[in-house]
């Protein structure tokens, strides 16, 4: 039976990168997550692999970039405006279909705002982060078991389709406490043909590269890469429910969210509203097939977030707009309470009936 271990969301993420075979850390601090990066320092150094603060968020995306052209494991974090700061090698890692993994530890935004948890930057990471036509898986843990388990899910699914995986979590999980376990398997290993190992003189050389001057041959790239995200939309979609066989509402919510969305809708069931829950764990691609499934049967939705209300666009998509969706939201760091989410849950029966 595998130990269980207490340990800190970010503190998880940094053990499960190691044990994923990521050998290559660049980051800068910030916080709510400088404990991945200050775990990586103590770490990494122990089994010969490279731990380095860079002078900027900028430097260490790029950094990113070059160790992943190498077809290395690599890692960076930050939270929410150290993010933004690396959008523009965000997009060239994309446009030049190499595989890294980001953690962002949001905070409250926009602007330098506050050091308390948000989920302020769903839009960034779902819609790209960058500039151009790209997309990133983007992974939304809910406990600090799964910020170990969808780091490691993040690495192999980068790999796989050679994207950039993104763990979208917030201050609260990164923060927290929790026992957990880890699997004793030996990291994935995908051949990487493309990277840039050297020829010792008995291959072409392979290029890295994201420019296209001629326009046709940019657009017929693009193309290629949608086709890829369409293969990723079909079969790498992951989502949660709870209590949804005999729903008549639906609470969505992720990450933190989720956790207080599940005991109102446990207070909900006590009041006789049969109401269940859809958890999204892949915010991108979106679970759009569990709404699809859901939209028949369930008379409302309701989206629970700590922003002003970002995923709902989502839900509203993936249901054709077909039952009303309303949004229970805190945000600037606030975290709903299960009561508030109940009295949402409440409203929206009566908006139904």
């Amino acid at each position: 039976m595998a130990e269980r271990i207490l340990m800190k969301g970010n503190e998880a993420i940094a053990e499960a990168a190691i044990r994923a075979g990521c050998r290559h850390y660049f980051g800068y601090p910030i916080t709510p997550q400088t404990e991945i990066a200050a775990y990586m320092a103590k770490k990494m150094p122990k089994i010969g692999g490279v731990f380095l603060q860079a002078e900027s968020e900028i430097a260490s995306i790029n950094m990113v970039y070059g160790a992943a052209a190498a077809g290395m494991r690599v890692m960076t974090s930050s939270s929410s405006p150290g993010v933004s700061l690396k959008a523009e090698g965000l997009s060239y890692i994309a446009g030049s279909d190499v595989p890294a993994l980001v953690v962002n530890v949001q905070r409250g935004g926009p602007g330098l705002g506050g050091i308390q948890p948000s989920q302020s930057d769903y839009f960034q990471a779902t819609k790209g982060g960058g500039h151009g036509d790209y997309r990133m898986i983007v992974l939304a843990p809910a406990s600090v078991q799964e910020m170990a388990s969808l780091t490691i899910k993040g690495f192999d699914l980068a790999d796989k389709y050679c994207v950039t995986s993104m763990i979208l979590a917030d201050g609260t999980i990164g923060q927290m406490m929790e026992p957990i376990t880890f699997e004793d398997t030996e990291p994935k290993v995908y051949d990487k043909p493309w990277a840039l190992t050297g020829t010792e003189g008995k291959r072409k050389h392979n290029v890295v590269n994201s420019l296209y001057l001629k326009p046709d041959e940019l657009e017929k790239k693009n193309f290629e890469r949608y086709e890829k995200y369409a293969e990723i939309e079909k079969n790498e979609a992951m989502w949660e429910e709870y209590m949804m066989d005999d729903a008549e509402y639906c609470v969505v919510a992720f990450g933190i969210a989720s956790r207080v969305a599940k005991n109102a809708v446990v207070a909900a069931r006590e009041e006789g509203i049969k109401v269940g829950l859809i958890r999204p764990i892949t915010l991108w691609p979106f679970p759009t097939a569990a709404f699809e499934a859901a939209q028949d049967k369930v008379k409302a939705f309701i989206s629970v977030e700590l922003n002003m209300g970002q995923m709902i666009e989502d839900i509203r998509l993936a249901t054709g707009c077909k039952k009303p969706v309303s949004l229970c939201n805190r945000t600037g760091g606030m975290i709903p309470g299960p009561d508030e989410v109940l009295e949402a849950i409440r409203n929206a029966k009566k908006g139904a009936l």
